[in-house]
Formats: structure tokens, C-alpha cells, sequence
């Protein structure tokens, strides 16, 4: 049976676009799976909502995502990317954390570049650390898959917002020498220079699909044309979820029927089916 990073190895050797909507707990990485996809992805701004109501502004920490994780990982049976924020200390805490990851049973994990607290890519305050210390991570990192991890490393750029495209390219170009399986520049601000990353940067390129963001929103096709092999959805289950919450709670305030799912769906959405399946097997036996 393959493991999970090596099921990622396999969808990433196939061609076309890998897209990964972004989950938060069990249930939202169940529906990804339920409705077909090949891969997922555990979003650190939606977990920091979903499990703390707070933002993602640096608070959760190593061992929160971790079990947050676990329960996602332990839900599915495809392979799943799990955001590891900066690996949360110096090059030893960034080789737990890839070890920690794999283990839980993610089959690839981010890290980024920004310092401490670190922030989603996509709002204000962010900074980032300097190249050595950048490197310094991604190599902690690589050390730690190649000495028996089984897990793929994303390294991730926020340098675009601080430093311009010029420095997350050379970053990008840097992780790879340093052995990264995978590269992401967050937050380019124009197709072009989305272009251009794809064009100077090999390996495979992860494109972040915020709605409302800062990078243009781009259809799966557009997107590997443009040199993109993978697109992350990290925020959308999170946000329809939240907006949904919010009607059915203005519903029941207004005395009105909230509009829900039937009770049916619900129970199957959930697992009752496969449940009353295995109880059954273990009936008068």
C-alpha cells in the first residue's frame, strides 16, 4: 500500500493541474475527498479560525496544528498538504516539525519564509526572514525528509510583498537547489508576474487561489498554461461555511425555517452509513 507522500509522488508524476481545496478539520477534509478530489490542503488560517476563533496571526501553535491535523489525516484516504508555518523555532524545531507531519500522515508540508509571529500571505504586516535563515529552514527540512521522514517539502516565499519578484525568484530558485519538491511564491499581484515565476523557477509551482486576494483568480486551464502544476482553494469551504452559518443563525433569530441539508444527507455526510455497515457485520457473530 502506498504511503501518502508516495501517492502525492504519483498524482505529481501524471499530467494536468492538481487542485486542493482547503480544509480545516475531519468533516471539511472529508467532503474534499467525498466529492471527488485527488489531494487536499490542512490551511493554517482556517484551522486558526476554525479551532481558536482567532486569525492567522502567528497564535496557534506547533501542537495545535499537529492533532488538528492528525484528526484530518486519519479522516481520508487521499494525500493531504498541511501547513507548517515557519517550522516554529530555530533549524532543529523546523526538523520536528517535518518529522511530526509526516508522521500524523500528511504527505507534504509548507514552510515559509516570514518571521515570527508570522501572518496570512495575503494581509498586512508581514515580514520576512533574511536569506540565510530562509535557506537555513529549508535545509533543516530536507535533511530531515531525506534522513527517513516520508513527507515532501513545499517551501514557501512571502518575499514578493517585502522585497519584490526579483528576491522571491532567487529565493524560489535557491529552495530548489536545496533539494525542495515543491515551490511557492505567494501573493504575485498581476498574470505577469505569475508568468515570469513559472518561467524561472523549475520544478513544480503551487498557485494560491484566494478569492479577494491579492493574485488574480485564474481558472485551472489558464493556470497551467502558465506553468502552475498544482492550485490551492485554501479559504473557500471555510468562507461558505461561515457565510451559511450566519443566514441559518439570522433564520432562526427571524423565526424562519433555516435552509439545511436533509436529515438523510446529513447522517451519510457524517459516516452513519459505513458505521451501520461494520455494526452489522458484527451482529450475533
Amino acid at each position: 500500500m502506498k504511503t501518502p507522500a508516495d501517492q502525492l509522488r504519483s498524482l505529481l508524476a501524471r499530467p494536468g493541474m492538481l487542485l486542493l481545496p482547503g480544509c480545516y478539520d475531519a468533516i471539511s477534509a472529508r467532503l474534499i475527498e467525498a466529492a471527488g478530489f485527488a489531494a487536499g490542503f490542512m490551511s493554517g488560517f482556517a484551522v486558526s479560525a476554525a479551532r481558536l476563533g482567532l486569525p492567522d496571526t502567528g497564535l496557534i501553535s506547533y501542537s495545535e496544528l499537529l492533532e488538528q491535523g492528525r484528526g484530518i489525516c486519519s479522516a481520508v484516504h487521499i494525500p493531504m498538504f498541511g501547513d507548517g508555518d515557519t517550522g516554529f523555532g530555530n533549524a532543529m524545531n523546523v526538523k520536528r516539525t517535518v518529522q511530526g507531519y509526516a508522521g500524523a500522515g500528511f504527505a507534504c508540508i509548507m514552510l515559509e519564509d516570514q518571521v515570527a509571529p508570522k501572518r496570512c500571505g495575503h494581509t498586512q504586516g508581514k515580514a520576512v526572514a533574511n536569506r540565510d535563515e530562509a535557506f537555513l529552514r529549508i535545509r533543516a527540512a530536507v535533511d530531515a525528509r531525506d534522513a527517513g521522514a516520508d513527507i515532501l517539502i513545499m517551501a514557501r516565499t512571502d518575499a514578493r510583498g517585502t522585497h519584490g519578484m526579483d528576491e522571491a525568484i532567487a529565493r524560489c530558485r535557491q529552495f530548489r537547489e536545496l533539494g525542495a519538491d515543491i515551490t511557492f511564491l505567494e501573493a504575485p499581484e498581476s498574470v505577469e508576474e505569475m508568468r515570469r515565476y513559472c518561467r524561472e523557477v523549475d520544478g513544480p509551482k503551487m498557485a494560491n487561489m484566494l478569492e479577494y486576494g491579492k493574485t488574480p483568480l485564474l481558472p485551472p486551464a489558464e493556470l497551467q498554461a502558465l506553468g502552475y502544476q498544482l492550485a490551492a482553494y485554501p479559504l473557500t469551504q471555510l468562507s461558505v461555511a461561515i457565510k451559511a452559518m450566519r443566514a441559518a443563525l439570522q433564520d432562526i433569530k427571524n423565526g424562519e425555517p433555516a435552509e439545511v441539508m436533509d436529515f438523510e444527507d446529513l447522517k451519510s455526510a457524517v459516516g452513519f452509513p459505513a458505521y451501520y455497515a461494520e455494526e452489522e457485520r458484527y451482529q450475533n457473530r
